[in-house]
């Protein structure tokens, strides 16, 4: 007696048997922090407390500072010997460093090349504002992150300064 095996059977176990594939690596959801890397920004909406704002102050040479908006862009205002100053954080976890040079330069804005402790950054500074700097570098997880310095009255201290002091202290978190 001869037996048949039905056609569906034979499709099923062909496919089967060529679907299946080893992935190397551990998983990882997305969005979440690569084995070994700070945690600092996995939480939503806790970036903005990356910094202490007592070093917020510090790093501006100001002493009085209030939190304002808070996300993906966090904002403070800083007063001080020099006046009311208004500085900014922002981390964009997909963000690169070439986006950031192309829309400060579509802004106008004077763009450099530089390094913060030892990591590629771009520094921008707008167009009639001296007391105004901002400087972008990687995250110490992913995207870029940056600080903007804005004084508001004349005898300030170097704003890219006060910025690259933010931006270090900030990078020092995946140490």
């Amino acid at each position: 007696m001869r037996r048949t095996i039905p056609a569906a059977a034979v499709v099923g176990v062909l496919a089967l048997s060529g679907c299946g594939a080893t992935v190397g690596g551990t998983p990882v959801p997305e969005g979440a922090t690569a084995p070994g890397s700070s945690s600092a920004y996995a939480a939503l909406l806790t970036e903005c407390d990356a910094v202490e704002p007592e070093q917020i102050a510090d790093a501006v040479g100001g002493g009085a500072i209030e939190r304002g908006f808070f996300g993906a862009i966090c904002r403070w205002s800083v007063d001080g010997p020099a006046g009311p100053t208004r500085v900014t954080f922002n981390w964009f976890e997909t963000g690169t460093l070439d986006v950031e040079r192309e829309t400060s330069q579509r802004l106008g804005y004077a763009v450099e090349d530089t390094t913060v402790d030892g990591r590629r950054a771009v520094l921008s500074r707008p167009p009639g504002d001296p007391g105004a700097c901002g400087i972008a570098a990687g995250s110490p997880v992913s995207g870029v992150i940056g600080w903007w310095v804005q004084y508001r009255s004349g005898g300030h201290p170097d704003p890219c300064e006060a910025a690259a002091t933010l931006v270090k202290l900030t990078l020092h978190l995946s140490a």
